[in-house]
């Protein structure tokens, strides 16, 4: 609707700009001068010719009166054309003064047509350029609206894409039904929540799958280490060579049986696929998007940001940001205080909130794989988000500190400088 209100100023613009030129051009631009106003002039002359020095001007225009010699008998005042040549040269309007039937001298009626065509060049110049303003602050805003409705909503989908292309499906799309894409913001939200919800039923069944492996290969061990321990009890108390070799390949398979069991038990517990990372030098400045865009509920505040140039891969410094707001909005949902500065040879970045920490003793668990605070209980998780963004930071020679703070659990992202890896 703005559009087309736009659409509708700039077309009345136009249509007003060119019927000024259509007027000014076909206007006849020739002798201006009134007839009525010459023909009293000539009159009054004719009236006051005995007294002429005594005459007055009753009219806007300016003459000059010549007798029939070519004297200056009246004239309205300086810089007139006072002969028959100039007023000629001048394109004057020129009068015969008859008295009595005889021609007593000249009327030479100043032509002022040039003064009037410049005012109305300056008045049509002052119309056109007021009419290119308009035009012009129709398209600015034009411009304005159609970023704001357009071109930053698709930024976002674009971003939003990346980001559920690399796997984070916590942050929703901020929904905004004013523009044209609100109707697919809705729909990609959608998306997200239902490839979030996978997801977490594939955690669920995956930590499902792995608890099943734990439980079988702890049943398994224990029947087999009593096999061995029999074995080996049967070995020592068997007096023949033979009968030693039989119980000595018993404990020997039983050890290979518990080797294999443990080799299945740490590639279904412990293997992740590696994530790449591809750290270069980024502004420090551009910490503030990433920020902006991790507090998607503007709980925190961001601080002055020192200046300086970081080494760092700003997609997996966004995922580093995104895991630690999820986390907090999740598990404490409170304000966040966001503090920023040097630190040695890093930038650190603490987040922290106000949901009352973790106990003392979880602190160095939230880093592992599948570990998760006691304060998680009945809230939806996999346990591997400050467990992948340590894995990020430390690829990019930086670390991950977990704390508590005075009343909340506070996370440092310690981000090198660069040049100084």
């Amino acid at each position: 609707m703005k559009i087309r209100t736009y659409f509708i100023i700039l077309m009345l613009t136009f249509a007003a700009g060119a019927a000024a030129l259509v007027l000014f051009t076909s206007k006849d631009n020739g002798n201006l001068q009134d007839p009525v106003a010459v023909n009293e002039v000539l009159h009054s002359i004719q009236a006051d010719w005995d007294t002429i020095e005594r005459h007055k001007n009753k009219t806007n225009l300016d003459y000059v009166v010549t007798d029939k010699n070519g004297s200056v008998l009246f004239k309205t005042r300086e810089n007139l054309s006072e002969s028959l040549n100039e007023a000629v040269i001048h394109r004057d309007t020129i009068l015969d003064i008859e008295i009595n039937g005889k021609m007593a001298g000249r009327l030479f009626v100043y032509n002022d047509s040039f003064q009037q065509l410049q005012v109305k060049k300056q008045r049509m110049t002052v119309f056109l350029i007021t009419i290119l303003l308009i035009q012009v602050i129709v398209c600015v805003g034009a411009l304005l609206y159609l970023n704001h409705t357009i071109i930053q909503p698709f930024h976002k989908l674009k971003d939003f894409a990346r980001r559920i292309a690399d796997g984070n499906l916590t942050i929703p799309l901020e929904m905004d039904r004013q523009n044209l894409f609100g109707a697919f913001t809705e729909s990609f939200d959608i998306m997200r929540s239902e490839l979030e919800r996978a997801r977490l039923a594939e955690a669920e069944a995956n930590a499902s799958k792995k608890e099943l492996i734990a439980k079988l290969s702890h049943d398994i061990k224990t029947p087999i280490a009593s096999i061995k321990a029999a074995a080996e009890v049967g070995a020592a108390l068997a007096g023949d060579k033979k009968v030693q070799d039989n119980y000595a390949q018993i404990i020997q398979k039983s050890d290979q049986i518990n080797t294999l069991i443990s080799n299945l038990f740490t590639a279904a517990v412990e293997e992740l696929q590696q994530l790449p990372v591809s750290p270069a030098d980024m502004e420090s400045r551009e910490l503030k998007s990433l920020l902006e865009n991790s507090d998607y509920l503007h709980r925190g505040t961001i601080p002055e940001i020192p200046v300086c140039l970081l080494y760092a891969d700003r997609l997996r410094l966004q995922q580093v940001f995104d895991n630690i707001f999820a986390n907090s909005y999740k598990y404490a949902d409170t304000r966040i205080e966001i503090s920023i500065y040097r630190n040695n040879y890093c930038l650190a970045v603490t987040i922290g909130d106000h949901g009352g920490g973790v106990l003392t003793e979880e602190l160095p668990l939230l880093k592992e794989k599948f570990r998760r605070g006691s304060n998680t209980e009945g809230k939806e998780g996999a346990g591997l988000g400050l467990y992948i963004a340590s894995y990020f930071m430390n690829e990019m020679a930086g670390d991950l500190l977990i704390a508590n703070g005075p009343d909340g659990l506070q996370v440092t992202v310690m981000i090198p400088l660069s040049g100084t890896i």
